[in-house]
């Protein structure tokens, strides 16, 4: 099942693999810059400050969801230095290198996927801008530098270790459009963030403000998308002693569900209420959401969450056991090896081991010390799912109490019943974020008001 991808280091400009891959030269950069690359992209041109009718006559191509979250990350500098969706230069090096073709660490796949046949109908070339609208409203301009094809299979096997359909990354990359489009995007009516994600959501100006105001120099980032167990609140509270850090700042992933994951809300409100209950101190614990679809490409989705952390403004980055794994693909602490290979990045690992409940020890157990093996209880996402489907009060240090009685207020409330996806929650949810309507100028109609900027 596991394929083994080779890494080139980032010095070496031999032939990588029989793969038919490029050979890349690096370009000497400063990967150790806070943004990455040294500068907060920011591209916002909002149509209420001008140039309305001529963005709304541009043609017109919807986005799904996870288009539509990753033009609201790159206009945004979540993904600093990328000012755009990748051309071919980028993505191969991206693919064969894990670094951008300047140079810069880069380790996931930013593309925008189109049909052929589409770019045909509307007549979209190279030199072109199109508007990109998401709920039928419009969302982000695209200025066109690039069309092409890309071998599919090549991008799975290089970025997730695998062609197997099984892989979620894999199944995902291969639903791709049969054409590339590369360029600038531009963020064009910035859209409203429903509750209760309001109170979470942050650009990254606004949250290296708060973490500024919270006088935080030293900042460990958490990578979520689970409702938090004793096991992760003590990941939390190892990383930020061996850190030194003043805080952690919870980065809560809210994207694309399946069946039988957490829903969005718990996820975010429960990591809260941790905080609210005082297992953390007001002033060390901040939850943030960020709007990202899982690749589950494990190790390389390992470097890509640390570079995103660093442009929120963390110093320190967690990584616990198979982080952004999925099965048996890849080895359990391969997220900790990877960063060997890379130049300093401007964010240091904090690489901890397993965190279990230990009937021994009676209480919360740490692998590195804990010496009762042979009669660990892991606190995995199955056994704590089973408590609360279970509907049974949890165990003694396994799931707070606190937390548990979010769990089924947000069932109640958000999921239908349920705090797991299920079909209901897929098609009638409240969605993440909902657009503004924009009408042209040059007719009879009333516009809209657009929003303050954000």
């Amino acid at each position: 099942m596991l394929q083994l991808v080779f890494y080139r280091p980032l010095w070496d400009n031999s032939p990588a693999s029989d793969m038919g891959n490029t050979v890349l030269k690096q370009a000497a950069v400063d990967n150790s810059l806070s943004p990455h690359g040294g500068v907060l992209v920011e591209r916002l041109a909002f149509l209420r400050d001008g140039g309305q009718d001529q963005v709304l006559m541009l043609p017109r191509i919807e986005v799904r969801d996870q288009l539509a979250r990753e033009c609201l990350n790159i206009a945004y500098g979540f993904f600093s230095p990328l000012t755009g969706f990748m051309g071919r230069a980028d993505l191969d090096s991206v693919v064969h290198g894990m670094t951008l073709a300047n140079g810069y660490v880069w380790s996931i796949p930013i593309v925008f996927d189109l049909a052929a046949a589409q770019l045909a109908e509307l007549e979209v070339k190279v030199g072109d801008s199109i508007l990109l609208t998401y709920q039928d409203q419009p969302l982000a301009t695209l200025d066109v530098e690039e069309i092409y094809p890309y071998d599919k299979e090549l991008l799975c096997a290089q970025v997730y270790g695998t062609t197997e359909a099984a892989h979620p990354g894999v199944l995902r990359t291969r639903a791709y459009q049969d054409r590339f489009v590369a360029g600038p995007v531009t963020l064009v009516n910035p859209p409203v963030i429903n509750p209760p994600f309001d109170r979470f959501w942050r650009t990254p100006r606004q949250i290296r403000q708060t973490l500024s105001d919270l006088g935080w120099s030293r900042v460990v980032a958490h990578q979520t998308r689970n409702v938090p167990h004793s096991g992760h609140e003590w990941l939390m509270k190892g990383a930020y002693l061996a850190a030194e850090a003043d805080g952690i700042l919870v980065s809560a992933v809210i994207g694309e569900k399946k069946r039988g994951d957490y829903i969005d809300e718990a996820i975010v409100l429960t990591h809260q209420r941790l905080r609210d209950a005082g297992f953390f101190k007001q002033d060390v614990h901040y939850t943030s959401a960020l709007l990202w679809d899982m690749r589950y490409a494990g190790p390389r989705e390992a470097v890509f969450h640390a570079l995103v952390r660093k442009n929120l403004g963390c110093t320190h980055h967690m990584f616990g056991r198979d982080h952004a794994g999925v099965g048996s693909y890849y080895d359990t602490y391969a997220a900790h090896r990877i960063f060997d290979e890379l130049p300093d990045l401007g964010i240091k690992s904090v690489l901890t081991l397993e965190w279990w409940y230990c009937p021994v020890c009676a209480g919360v157990a740490y692998e590195g010390l804990c010496g009762h093996q042979d009669q660990k209880q892991e606190l995995s996402g199955t056994f704590i799912r089973s408590i609360i489907q279970g509907g049974v009060e949890p165990a003694p240090l396994t799931l707070r109490p606190e937390v548990l009685e979010v769990v089924r207020e947000c069932a109640d409330r958000y999921g239908f019943g349920s705090p797991f996806v299920g079909d209901e929650y897929l098609a009638d949810r409240t969605p993440v974020m909902s657009m503004h309507a924009v009408e042209c100028t040059c007719c009879a109609c009333t516009c809209t008001r657009l929003p303050e900027k954000v």
